[in-house]
């Protein structure tokens, strides 16, 4: 199973859950990120774990970036990472 490499690229976070490079491997397990974080990347987690390709205009695409819901507050990349 491909593992999923996703970072905190810029954060303004109201309720204080992210700082600006924070990293996580995503492995299955879910990361601690707030749910509205969470909601926004597991469709693009899921896809890239699964060996599908992000349409990025007209090249695909291992790699994704977010932000979040709640006004953008928060940037989050997300690439695939060697198994």
């Amino acid at each position: 199973m491909a593992k999923i490499r996703l970072t905190i690229t810029q954060s303004a976070c109201r309720s204080g859950w992210h700082t600006a490079g924070e990293e996580f491997i995503y492995d299955g397990r879910c990361p601690p990120l707030c749910a509205e974080l969470w909601h926004a990347a597991h469709p693009y987690v899921f896809a890239l774990q699964n060996g599908g390709m992000l349409d990025c205009g007209e090249m695909q695409s291992q790699s994704f970036d977010i932000v979040c819901p709640d006004g953008g507050r928060v940037r989050l990349h997300g690439e695939r990472t060697e198994d």
